[in-house]
């Protein structure tokens, strides 16, 4: 992706995105050949991200805090300095901290992924049932980031109906069961070539798993910058399986 089609994405705009650069927030992507830097979804993962924490009311130096690998103040610490803060201007900020305080009271919401909505920090939280099995897959934990992604990117009504559907989906023994069963089949395609034979069965999987109405019935345009970002995040094998999972739930295959 290019950084309007980044900012696009995430509700940003590109003075932002180079701002973020500028604070060292975000890092640089390298540059192509003809000067243009290609942004990833790890990007646009950290950069939605930022905007969820900026939206709370943490400053840059807050934010970095929060994003720092080895250093500075976890997220809880962080949110519990705001709390004390707004409570100082109560009557101005009383929406906000009725938010804070959802997510202080919520482990769900405090997870590597968060601050989420209400709404995701709900499906998280139910999701917990599918137990240790899913919670050590790698690929549960990048489906996660990518329901952040799309907590941030989505406008309200249409996030409330994503979160209603994939509450259905996954939270019902049956379900709990099929994701299980389909995370463990994505992570052992992670170092498989996209023509395993494996790669068809973790598609039918994966369909089997999400919705049917979760995507409109139309075709997918293997040319969408963000498409592209967010197969290049996976392993190839990987990729080609949620290539074929998209192909199965937009109507391109039986």
């Amino acid at each position: 992706m290019r950084i309007g089609e980044l900012a696009a994405a995430v509700g940003v705009t590109t003075r932002t995105v180079r701002h973020y650069h500028h604070q060292g927030l975000l890092p640089e992507p390298e540059r192509l050949g003809n000067g243009y830097r290609n942004y990833t979804l790890r990007h646009a993962v950290v950069l939605a991200r930022i905007r969820r924490l900026t939206e709370l009311g943490l400053g840059l130096a807050e934010v970095r805090d929060v994003l720092a690998d080895d250093a500075g103040k976890d997220l809880a610490e962080v949110l519990t300095e705001l709390d004390e803060d707004l409570a100082r201007q109560e009557t101005a900020i009383r929406e906000r901290r009725t938010r804070l305080k959802a997510l202080l009271e919520s482990a769900d919401g405090l997870r590597a992924e968060g601050p989420v909505s209400p709404q995701l920090t709900s499906l998280l939280r139910d999701m917990k049932e599918m137990g240790d099995a899913a919670a050590h897959s790698p690929m549960a934990a990048k489906d996660r980031e990518v329901l952040a992604l799309i907590d941030t990117m989505a406008a309200v009504e249409d996030r409330e109906r994503l979160m209603e559907l994939m509450r259905a989906a996954l939270t019902s023994p049956e379900g709990i069961a099929q994701a299980v069963r389909t995370y463990a089949l994505l992570d052992e395609l992670a170092d498989a070539d996209p023509d395993d034979p494996r790669v068809e069965e973790a598609a039918r999987a994966l369909a089997d798993c999400l919705p049917r109405d979760l995507l409109p019935r139309a075709e997918i345009s293997e040319d969408d910058s963000f498409l592209r970002a967010f197969y290049a995040d996976f392993a190839p094998a990987q990729a080609e399986a949620i290539r074929r999972t998209l192909r199965i739930l937009a109507g391109g295959q039986p």
